[in-house]
């Protein structure tokens, strides 16, 4: 091959080495910022569709060798460093992929809204109609209305149990019951009139979703979705510090802890060993995924780290059945 068509190829190689390496490290930068900026929990409605690992089927091809009948020269190499530093960038972009869909979910805010307005009518108890339902989901998504009050109805009934149902057949005024059907009346902070086995069972899943340690800001934040803010009395939880540090820490189904080594004090949240006990990871999975609108293995990552704690439960409960015996 002359010498100037072979310079040609070799320019060209670095040029698409160079622009390969350029758009994965952006790839891979946009997504670590993405994923700093993601919600705590997975609250749209919207399956997160999680890339699993490709497997035998799934492999990514090679992308051919491009040549032309009169250079004659490939550049596997080129395209086997692109390839390498493609799927680098893919893997850090799974983690926020979930998080992004959330966030551009128009009608994620929507269901938000009408559930923070569905608790106030509660605590005020106060008639809730159709009319004042359209004009929270406003005009704009009139069309989706039947999807965002299922929504914002399915994750009232995940969280505190509760159901909204029509106050007659065909009319278009609403009350909520509890699981039982019965009417929600008198003092609603008692567990026997709304159970707060769901709110646990989410927090939990904050944690887990965490890394298992979910700071107190991050905690606050999630629960900031229900109404529940930090000094201001709420219709189901009452006051929601006693709620969390007396119900759930004291009761030892939360552990709450000083983050060694910050400045200021910040503190944190772990599973308590009254959750390890009476619930698993696994279960906490099922239940985000019923919150999500998905099954548990659209979080990949979770759902490896609960089989694994799946199966370190069945050993220590083989062992222990053994050294009973």
């Amino acid at each position: 091959m002359p010498r100037g068509q072979k310079s040609k190829v070799r320019a060209r190689e670095k040029r698409l080495q160079a622009q390969s390496a350029s758009q994965s490290v952006k790839g891979a930068q946009a997504a670590a910022a993405e994923a700093e900026e993601s919600a705590s929990f997975p609250l749209s409605g919207e399956s997160p569709t999680s890339s699993p690992a490709p497997g035998p089927s799934q492999k990514p091809q090679r992308a051919r060798a491009t040549s032309s009948p009169g250079e004659g020269v490939s550049c596997p190499r080129s395209h086997e460093a692109a390839k390498s530093q493609d799927e680098e960038s893919a893997r850090a972009s799974r983690a926020a992929l979930s998080s992004r869909r959330a966030r551009r979910d128009p009608l994620n805010r929507r269901v938000c809204r009408l559930v923070q307005f569905l608790l106030e009518k509660l605590q005020r108890k106060e008639p809730i109609t159709q009319a004042a339902l359209l004009r929270i989901v406003g005009r704009k998504y009139k069309e989706q209305y039947p999807e965002v009050l299922r929504r914002a109805c399915e994750r009232l009934e995940l969280i505190f149990g509760l159901e909204l149902k029509a106050v007659t057949p065909n009319s278009h005024t609403y009350a909520f019951v509890n699981k039982l059907g019965l009417p929600i009346e008198g003092d609603l902070c008692d567990d026997e009139v709304v159970p707060k086995t769901g709110l646990l069972n989410a927090l939990l899943g904050v944690i887990f979703m965490k890394g298992n340690h979910a700071t107190e800001e991050e905690i606050w934040e999630f629960l900031g979705v229900f109404g529940i803010h930090p000094g201001t009395r709420h219709v189901i939880v009452g006051e929601p510090r006693e709620f969390l540090m007396e119900d759930l820490v004291q009761q030892r189904y939360l552990e709450y802890h000083r983050m060694p080594g910050s400045g200021p004090p910040r503190y944190a949240f772990q599973w308590g060993p009254r959750a390890y006990v009476e619930t698993s990871k696994m279960k906490v999975l099922e239940f985000l995924a019923k919150i999500s609108g998905t099954v548990p293995t659209a979080f990949p990552n979770l759902f490896e780290e609960a089989l694994r704690h799946e199966e370190d439960r069945a050993w220590l409960t083989a062992a222990a059945m053994v050294a009973s015996f």
